[in-house]
C-alpha cells in the first residue's frame, strides 16, 4: 500500500513538472518564436500557449511596442568640409518576429550601424548652413532610407530624429556673433518703426487739434458775428422805436410843423452815435423841410442879388448927377 502511494505520488509529479514545461503564458503585445527539434514551428501569440518538452524550445519573448534606440554623437563631415557631432534617436516597431530573428543576428547593433552609416551618407551632401536649418529634412530621409533597409528584418522604422548638432568651437563662435548682429538688427528696425509710428501718430495729433482749433474758431466767430447782427437790430429798432415816439410826441405839442422838423434834424446827429446807427429813417416831413430851406436858401440868395444891383445902380446915378 505504502509503495502504491509512492509511486502515485512520483507519478503526479512528473505530470506537474511536464504540465509547468508544456504550459508557456505571453503577455501582450509580445509574441514567442517557437522552435521545433531546432526549427522554426510557429510564432506564439499573446496568452496561454502549449509547447512540448524536449522538443520544443521557445525563444525569448519579442516586443511588438515601439521602441527607441539613441545612439551616441557620431563625428560626421558636411559637404564644404566642417566637422561636428551628431547624436540621434531611432524609433522603431518589429512587425515580423520571425524575420527579426531569422534575417539579421542583431538588428540592435546592425541598426545602428546603417544608422551611422546613413547620417554620414546624407550630412556629406548638404553644407553647414543647410544641416542646422533642415532638420526635418534630414530625418526624413533618414527615416526613408532606414526603412528601405530594415523592411526585410521585420522591424518598421517610424521617426528618426537628430537630438544634438555640435559644431566646432569657431563655427559657434562665429554664429553667436552672426546671431548677435542680427539681434542688434532687428533691434535697430524696431526702435525705427516705433519712431516712424511716433512721428506719424503725433503729425496726426497736431493735424486732428488743429482742424478742431480751426473748427472751434470758425464756430466762435459766426456765433459772435450772429451776436453782433442780433445786437445790431435789436439797438436799431430801439432807436426807431424811440424816434417814432419822439417824433410823435413832437407832434402832438404846440410847436410848428418847421420848428418840429428843426427839432428832428437837430436830433439826427445825437441818433448817429450809437454803435449800431448805420440806417436812419427820415420821414417825408423832414425832406418837405429840406425842399423848404432849400427854397429859402435860393430865394435869399435872390434876394441879396437883387439888392446888390439896386445898390450898384443907386451909386451910377449918383456918380452921373456928379457930372
Amino acid at each position: 500500500m505504502s509503495v502504491g502511494l509512492i509511486v502515485l505520488g512520483i507519478l503526479a509529479f512528473v505530470v506537474f513538472l511536464v504540465a509547468a514545461r508544456s504550459i508557456r503564458i505571453i503577455p501582450q503585445s509580445r509574441v514567442a518564436i517557437i522552435q521545433r527539434l531546432g526549427r522554426y514551428h510557429k510564432t506564439a501569440e499573446s496568452g496561454l500557449t502549449f509547447v512540448v518538452p524536449v522538443v520544443d524550445k521557445m525563444l525569448p519573448k519579442t516586443d511588438l511596442r515601439e521602441q527607441v534606440i539613441a545612439f551616441p554623437p557620431q563625428a560626421v563631415i558636411t559637404n564644404d568640409n566642417v566637422g561636428m557631432q551628431i547624436s540621434t534617436v531611432v524609433y522603431y516597431q518589429v512587425v515580423d518576429a520571425r524575420a527579426s530573428e531569422y534575417e539579421v543576428a542583431n538588428f540592435h547593433l546592425a541598426m545602428e550601424q546603417i544608422t551611422q552609416t546613413t547620417l554620414r551618407n546624407v550630412i556629406g551632401n548638404l553644407i553647414l548652413d543647410k544641416t542646422l536649418t533642415s532638420r526635418d529634412e534630414i530625418n526624413g530621409k533618414l527615416r526613408t532610407i532606414l526603412d528601405e533597409v530594415t523592411e526585410k528584418w521585420g522591424i518598421r522604422v517610424t521617426r528618426v530624429e537628430l537630438k544634438e548638432i555640435t559644431p566646432p568651437r569657431d563655427i559657434q563662435q562665429a554664429m553667436e556673433k552672426q546671431m548677435q548682429a542680427e539681434r542688434t538688427r532687428r533691434a535697430a528696425i524696431l526702435t525705427a518703426e516705433g519712431d516712424k509710428r511716433a512721428a506719424i501718430l503725433n503729425a496726426e495729433g497736431a493735424k486732428e487739434s488743429a482742424i478742431l482749433k480751426a473748427e472751434g474758431e470758425q464756430k466762435s466767430a459766426v456765433l459772435r458775428a450772429a451776436g453782433e447782427a442780433e445786437a445790431y437790430r435789436n439797438v436799431q429798432a430801439a432807436q426807431i422805436e424811440m424816434t417814432g415816439a419822439l417824433f410823435e410826441r413832437l407832434q402832438n405839442s404846440d410847436l410848428s410843423p418847421e420848428a418840429l422838423r428843426y427839432l428832428y434834424l437837430k436830433a439826427l446827429p445825437e441818433m448817429a452815435k450809437g454803435p449800431a446807427s448805420k440806417l436812419f429813417v427820415v420821414p417825408s416831413e423832414i425832406q418837405d423841410l429840406a425842399g423848404t430851406i432849400s427854397a429859402l436858401a435860393g430865394g435869399a440868395g435872390l434876394a441879396a442879388e437883387d439888392g446888390k444891383k439896386e445898390k450898384e445902380q443907386r451909386s451910377l446915378n449918383a456918380s452921373e448927377r456928379a457930372y
